[in-house]
């Protein structure tokens, strides 16, 4: 891990200044302009000052101080508060704006909800008694909302959700991170043919009697022993290419109108990661099948790509490459999504299910199981890479009746928000 050279601080200083200079004029500028200039001044100084400083006490592998990314938000909340009223907004709207505003990056639902609640009571505080003949700009109500909801979020939601894990290390110092990533703006259904021409390997589309692990031995460890796994557990990881899947997604509401926006802005348009909303559109049929590169002097594919897709068009659900590795005495399974620059991975513990299944969880006390955001230098190769605390799957494959059943739940911030349900058979052609 590294920390940030004297340039970098003295860039990142600058930015603040920067913004603290606007910030200031929009909180001085009603008295005049010469109060606009004077707010201008004091608040790049002082904002270009709290960023140096924690800067200058960030160890490596952490992002800066919370007080200093508070005062950020705050010193960016003021200029959006002065365009707004500048519209006509008065302080209980301009307030319940920004508390929602800054509730919404917070991600978990809990901070979602608090923020809109924060900025109303501000903005009524703003136009009670206390404050009357004032003439509070919009530009002070909006910094002291943000100030307020970022303040109180901080004493009431203490566990880091997402954190700086690694800032420009080498690959190989983080095996439990998948480094694929696209140059492209879209992943879609041929992106383990372009990472082949990329590579220089030998690419097998749809590969016959693949799996997405190479060999259950690989995830031995003293919670898990590859000889209690069922035949047919064992065999759908090996040979995942024999099977189909049909999917039952199970979506909890509260969740269904956030992913419907992040669908349409985001999944779609990256053809990455775009999951059935309902069973009708489940029933459009799901087309799964296994692309390998086998690099050269190797006789084992170093990428299993397994790429899930509508049957009737081909619009794809999700591109994930399947890795294995060894750390200590045991054996885990990591799953990369590739991304723009950027590769989402979750890495996740072999544990056994009674009656020979299989579960795959990051829900465990290992240091190596999580979800990693990972952004990999074009030239370097090297990895910045977050932890993503407030995310967590886990994955049962079991036999019920001498069929093969898997479970696939996730948690977000702590709730449960999905669970695909699958029924795996085999492909008409295999016997």
């Amino acid at each position: 891990m590294t920390a940030q050279d004297p340039s970098e601080r003295l860039q990142s200083a600058g930015y603040a200044a920067v913004i603290g200079a606007v910030a200031g004029a929009a909180l001085t500028g009603h008295r005049g302009r010469r109060s606009g200039a004077v707010g201008a001044l004091v608040g790049g100084v002082a904002l270009g000052v709290i960023d140096a400083v924690a800067r200058a006490r960030q160890q490596p592998g952490e992002i800066p101080a919370l007080w200093s990314r508070i005062a950020a938000s705050a010193a960016i909340a003021a200029p959006i508060g002065w365009v707004a009223g500048r519209s006509g907004a008065g302080p209980v709207a301009v307030a319940t704006l920004a508390g929602t505003a800054a509730g919404s990056l917070g991600l978990r639902p809990q901070k979602v909800a608090l923020g809109p609640l924060v900025g109303l009571a501000v903005g009524r505080a703003f136009t009670s008694s206390a404050f009357a003949g004032r003439n509070v700009p919009t530009s002070a109500v909006a910094a002291a909302t943000v100030l307020t909801y970022r303040t109180l979020s901080a004493l009431l939601f203490r566990e880091a959700q997402v954190s700086l894990l690694a800032e420009r290390v080498p690959a190989k110092d983080l095996p439990f991170i998948v480094p694929r990533t696209t140059r492209a703006r879209y992943v879609g259904t041929g992106y383990v043919r372009e990472l082949a021409a990329e590579l220089g390997g030998d690419y097998v589309a749809d590969a016959p009697d693949v799996g997405i692990i190479g060999s259950l031995e690989e995830l031995a460890g003293p919670q898990f022993d590859p000889a209690d796994v069922d035949s047919l557990v064992r065999e759908f990881y090996q040979h995942t290419s024999r099977f189909t899947l049909d999917i039952v997604p199970e979506w909890r509401t509260w969740v269904r109108p956030g992913y419907l926006l992040y669908r349409t802005l985001f999944a779609r348009p990256l053809g990455q990661a775009s999951l059935p909303m309902n069973q009708r559109e489940a029933l459009r049929g799901i087309r799964g099948r296994i692309d390998t590169i086998t690099l050269p002097g190797q006789s084992q594919p170093a990428v299993r790509g397994w790429i899930r897709s509508f049957a009737d068009d081909d619009e794809p659900i999700y591109v994930g490459v399947y890795t294995t590795y060894r750390h200590g005495d045991r054996g885990y399974v990591s799953v990369g999504f590739p991304l723009p620059q950027t590769s989402f991975t979750a890495t996740l513990l072999p544990l056994p299910r009674p009656g020979g299944g299989l579960v795959l969880t990051s829900r465990s006390d290992s240091d190596q199981t999580g979800h990693y955001l990972a952004f990999v230098d074009p030239e370097t190769g090297e990895l910045t890479a977050l932890a993503v605390h407030g995310f967590a799957e886990q994955l049962d494959v079991f036999v019920v009746d001498g069929e093969l059943r898997a479970e696939h739940a996730f948690w977000v911030f702590g709730l449960p928000f999905l669970v695909l349900h699958y029924r795996i058979g085999r492909k008409p052609s295999v016997p």
